[in-house]
């Protein structure tokens, strides 16, 4: 900016409007000329005689009339711009503020009086632009500057300065700061041209007030920081956002290295000391303030007894606010007169440190006093308030529970002893066990005369859990070792229904009145068969070929076999496959099923449709931790869980779903034996099974199993690896061919050892039909004495292995010990690894599981003797 022409005063316009005034009264006296001229032709018309000069006077009129029109409408509007510019210069030269309107150039248009007062300016012509008064400064310049430069990128500005003596003579001597504002006025806002409005204002004395405030600000922090008492603030969370040195010495505590929210309330209270202090709550909108009793955690551990005065602030919502902690520390016994407090200080600690919620109540049940870990375990119950207001102790358990209370605490304001304890929930959670012991208090207090009895309550929902857990499954071993034993029986008694129907099939003929009949007998032997497969399945007998596995192979397989037992019904499948599955083991077949068995229920609890989802993923030891499963170790698992959206399942039988013939579906339409065949190949694989489900939004069942560790030199081992039995290291001859040979014939000796002798009479005739020569025996002893008597000339046998006197793996253990290239074959009910792990590790043998068919004896038999 540049020195221009000065103004007339300090109330010159904001715009020139002169220009304007002037060229109205020239239009006027133009307008005025022209009719008068074109009066004077009419008057005169006769003697001029021209029609084109009377068009032109006509014209001359209108033209006339119409600027006078225009004159006048001008001055209706310029009589109101006078007006409002009138207003303006008032309104300006009365602000407080200095203030300087300048052209696009620089030069100055308007200053108001407070410009001149400040710059001291006397008169119009001493008025001076801001860069000669504010340029022979370095501060103000650069201020000056960027200002400028911000109006010419159409930016308005702010700038505050120091300058070590005033602007203008006008103000106190000394230093001075200074505001100085700038913004464009643009044409469409005041005027034909742009133009650049400055405000300056001396700003000393709200500096000075600012300064003083600060320091006396600093002052304050000052004493709190070094006050013989400590202090602390926390904001709505309970973060810390300040605490002061004598706090930071007290607890060994680097003040320099705390930084603001980093610490929490809960890192400087020590035991359940926390539970005090969130017990306290304002009213919504209101302040509280309480005296506490707990101890602070040091840095090095230790513990530090302290009293605190509390206050915190509730936000108008009732949610929590900030708070403020003053605390407060006593010396050793003697020192400064607070030895008589020490004791109770000490007492105070153990009292809300115990594990233990403690509280005093009267004859009446009132609650006189409680410890801190009380208020922590009853917090959803009862509130510091509700205490103060005189709650009752039975306000904290089940109505149900509510006499036996009453009883206790009549029983003990009656002094007598041995009150038994009482077991019980609190109103608002029933997953949430309590034990209450109740204590006559024989001699009152002078502090509480009133006491008749202390209360102590632990929570026992673990121990609950963990007593239901344990009776669950001791229920379901009891079940499995009878269904086992069930199993095993009938598994003889459809063996010989088998080979009976199988005999009796070779003599008919297709045309025979009989044969139907045969071929329905053996059918539903057949069933029964699978039946008892899943019982054996449930007690975990069934015999197994565990192989390690990829779970997402195993469900993509079985997904068009699912979309096949879905069709017809309104239910989707969705499957979630996990990434990078890791490998387990188990029985492919009998995982299959447990997905089947799964599906089908899933598909049948709803009629209507919905979704049902197949999921897959693994689960570090750390996640499978969050399920908070009691019974199940923390370690690596793969988790399948398998979801519908059907009708759930009701809570009060969830505990028997699992049991064998448990079933809420119809009659005939279900045998109760598909979720207990789940559960027993789960078990059997080393996995666990949870469901959960909520009536009326759907079932999830969730597989956990675990994580297999394939070792490099198993690894190379390849396929021979699947041949031991992980209990005992005995091996299982299996089929060199995949393919059953053809010709099941033979002309071996076979010495047949079985103490059920139905089964008994049929094999040997059945193996007798073959060709093979057969030597029976009711037991192992029998089976050693038909040895010697045939001076060991026997090729193969095929022993039972639960027998009187003497089993089959003792039987196996004396033949090899005289004849170690005998083959054996043993048939069981059982899983085979139920007693290869009694075998030693070099043992070698054949299996064949109960029930079996003529066919099915004759392949093993073959096939062990051509091994």
């Amino acid at each position: 900016m540049t020195k221009s022409r000065q103004v007339d005063d300090y109330n010159a316009p904001l715009v020139d409007h002169g220009g304007r005034s002037g060229t109205a009264i020239r239009i006027i006296l133009l307008a005025i000329v022209l009719i008068a001229a074109a009066a004077g032709f009419v008057f005169f018309k006769d003697s001029l005689g021209n029609e084109l000069v009377l068009g032109c006077l006509g014209v001359l009129a209108m033209v006339g009339i119409f600027f006078l029109v225009s004159s006048v409408i001008g001055f209706i509007e310029v009589m109101p711009q006078r007006q409002s510019d009138s207003l303006a210069r008032a309104f300006l030269n009365s602000h407080p503020d200095g203030t300087l309107i300048t052209d696009e150039k620089g030069r100055i248009v308007y200053a108001n009086a407070a410009y001149g007062a400040l710059t001291g300016a006397r008169k119009a012509t001493e008025v001076q632009t801001l860069e000669t008064l504010l340029s022979r400064h370095r501060e103000s310049n650069e201020a000056l500057y960027r200002l400028v430069n911000g109006l010419r990128e159409g930016r308005e500005g702010r700038e505050e300065f120091r300058l070590l003596r005033a602007v203008g003579p006008g103000s106190s001597a000394g230093a001075h700061w200074y505001r100085l504002k700038a913004r464009q006025l643009t044409p469409e806002e005041g005027g034909d041209k742009p133009l650049q409005i400055w405000q300056i204002t001396d700003i000393t004395a709200e500096r000075e007030d600012q300064e003083r405030f600060f320091k006396e600000l600093q002052n304050a922090i000052d004493y709190l920081d070094h006050a013989p008492a400590g202090f602390f603030s926390a904001g709505r969370k309970g973060e810390i956002f300040y605490l002061n040195a004598t706090l930071a010495e007290w607890l060994g505590l680097d003040l320099t290295k705390f930084i603001p929210g980093s610490m929490n309330i809960g890192d400087l209270v020590a035991g359940e000391g926390l539970a005090l202090i969130q017990s306290v709550q304002a009213e919504p909108g209101l302040k509280k303030t309480v005296t506490l009793d707990l101890d602070l955690r040091k840095s090095n551990g230790q513990s530090l007894p302290v009293q605190i005065i509390h206050r915190v602030t509730s936000m108008r919502d009732g949610a929590p606010g900030e708070s403020r902690t003053i605390v407060l520390t006593r010396d050793k016994d003697g020192e400064n007169g607070q030895s008589a407090s020490a004791a109770a200080m000490r007492f105070t600690r153990f009292f809300n440190n115990t594990p233990m919620a403690i509280a005093s109540v009267d004859g009446n049940g009132k609650i006189l006093r409680t410890n801190a870990p009380f208020l922590k375990l009853f917090s959803n119950v009862v509130s510091r308030d509700d205490l103060e207001r005189g709650a009752l102790l039975e306000t904290i358990v089940q109505d149900s529970d509510r006499p036996q209370i009453a009883a206790a605490l009549a029983a003990a304001k009656d002094r007598q002893g041995d009150i038994a304890p009482i077991d019980s929930r609190t109103p608002t959670d029933d997953a949430r066990f309590f034990r209450f012991y109740v204590n006559a208090v024989i001699d009152q207090s002078d502090e509480a005369p009133e006491e008749a009895a202390i209360v102590y309550a632990v929570e026992v929902t673990e121990q609950k859990a963990l007593e239901a857990q344990m009776a669950q499954t001791q229920k379901m071993n009891a079940v499995g070792t009878l269904a086992g034993g069930i199993a095993h029986d009938f598994n003889n008694v459809l063996t010989a229904i088998l080979l009976s129907s199988d005999h009796l099939l070779l003599q008919a003929r297709p045309a025979d009145a009989s044969f139907a009949d045969l071929i329905e007998i053996k059918r539903n032997a057949n069933r029964a068969a699978v039946l008892v497969r899943q019982l054996l399945a449930f007690s975990r007998k069934q015999t197994m070929r565990p192989t390690v596995l990829n779970l997402t192979d195993v469900v993509g397989d079985l997904r068009m076999l699912v979309d096949r037992l879905l069709s017809g019904t309104n239910v989707k499948l969705d499957v979630e496959y996990g990434r990078d599955l890791w490998p387990v083991k188990t029985d492919l077949s009998q995982f299959e099923q447990v997905l089947i068995n799964l599906c089908v229920n899933a598909r049948d609890a709803m009629p209507e449709g919905g979704t049902l989802t197949l999921r897959t993923r693994n689960l570090p030891a750390a996640e499978v931790a969050a399920f908070n499963y009691s019974y199940m170790p923390h370690e690596d698992m793969v988790l399948v869980e398998v979801t519908d959206t059907g009708t759930g399942i009701a809570p009060e039988i969830m505990d028997k779903i699992f049991e064998p013939f448990f079933t809420t579906k119809d009659v005939g339409k279900g045998t109760g034996l598909g979720l207990a065949m789940v559960y027993g190949i789960v078990k059997q694989s080393g996995g666990y099974i949870q469901p959960e489900s909520e009536v009326g939004k759907g079932t999830t069942f969730r597989i956990f199993l675990p994580r297999h560790i394939v070792e490099p030199a198993v690894a190379a081992e390849g396929e021979a690896a699947d041949q031991a039995v992980a209990a005992g290291g005995a091996q299982i001859v299996e089929p060199i061919q995949p393919k059953q040979p053809e010709d099941l014939t033979g002309s071996a000796v076979v010495l047949l050892v079985e103490d059920e002798e139905a089964v008994r009479r049929g094999g040997k005739r059945m193996l007798e039909t073959r060709g093979y020569t057969v030597h029976e025996a009711g037991s192992g002893v029998e089976a050693l004495e038909i040895m010697e008597e045939l001076d060991g000339k026997v090729d193969i046998v095929v022993s039972d292995v639960v027998m009187p006197e003497m089993d089959g793996p003792s039987l196996l253990r004396e033949l090899r010990k005289k004849y170690p290239d005998l083959k054996f074959i043993f048939v069981s009910g059982y899983a085979e690894d139920a007693f290869a792990r009694n075998l030693p590790p070099e043992a070698k043998f054949g299996f064949l599981p109960k029930p079996f068919s003529l066919k099915q004896l004759a392949v093993v038999v073959k096939e062990t003797l051509d091994s």
